[in-house]
């Protein structure tokens, strides 16, 4: 069992909470302070998702929920329906000194085929579909940058118009417990929608890349669920 405390005298959204990652043992619900930053990533199903970026050095916490839909605390059952509009999203928390959100992007482009449009491998929906939310406008301009970059680079292989929606959050849903982490529950399903392109992300347009080959030789694209496979701990 993992940790989960929540101030029962503050109904406020700003309650006390915590409940401790699986892998990194920090607060899921960690809000980033200073030299820190978030972000929220759709990528098919959020179990794989969330370990792409988890493993990843300089993020402080990932935890997963449903964002860009209309209904307030949906379930994950609501949200399998199609009916709330929501898809599923990591929430990314991540130090600035040590991870850049250009890593972050070249994660999130290079772990899923953002050309499918509201479905991921054998998941179909809209709960699958391709997004970034950005907590805020700074952001903005470098994910399009990103985004304009690897479509030249899909383009090149024959894929075709990414159908990423990129948007300012509105409001993040925090997931069911059992769904934090999934992949390393006890007991959990080994299961990952995820298509890869096999295709790259280079240096494009303010990037800022601060990881190095050796991190990323641990994401070998052309091996069929190379996260899935790969273990739980993050990389050094």
């Amino acid at each position: 069992m993992f940790e989960f405390l929540i101030n029962k005298n503050d109904e406020t959204e700003n309650c006390d909470k915590f409940f401790k990652h699986r892998i990194l043992k920090t607060n899921i619900f960690k809000e980033p302070g200073n030299g820190e930053d978030s972000i929220y990533f759709g990528c098919g199903c959020f179990w794989g998702a969330e370990k792409c970026f988890w493993k990843l050095p300089g993020v402080i916490t990932t935890s997963v929920g449903y964002a860009g839909g209309k209904t307030i605390n949906p379930t994950y059952n609501q949200v399998c329906s199609g009916y709330t509009g929501h898809t599923e999203v990591v929430k990314v928390v991540w130090d600035k000194k040590l991870i850049d959100i250009s890593d972050l992007l070249k994660m999130f482009w290079e772990c899923h085929d953002p050309t499918q449009k509201n479905r991921q491998g054998n998941d179909c929906g809209t709960q699958y579909r391709s997004a970034i939310f950005f907590s805020n406008s700074s952001q903005q301009e470098i994910i399009i940058n990103s985004q304009k970059a690897y479509q030249k680079a899909l383009e090149k292989n024959n894929f075709g118009t990414i159908q990423t929606e990129i948007k300012k959050l509105n409001k993040y849903f925090y997931a069911e417990d059992y769904h934090q982490q999934y992949l390393a529950s006890f007991g959990s399903r080994q299961y990952c929608s995820a298509s890869p392109t096999k295709i790259n992300l280079k240096n494009f347009e303010n990037c800022n890349f601060k990881l190095n080959k050796e991190v990323w030789d641990n994401f070998n694209w052309a091996v069929d669920k190379c996260v899935l496979i790969s273990t739980n701990d993050p990389i050094k």
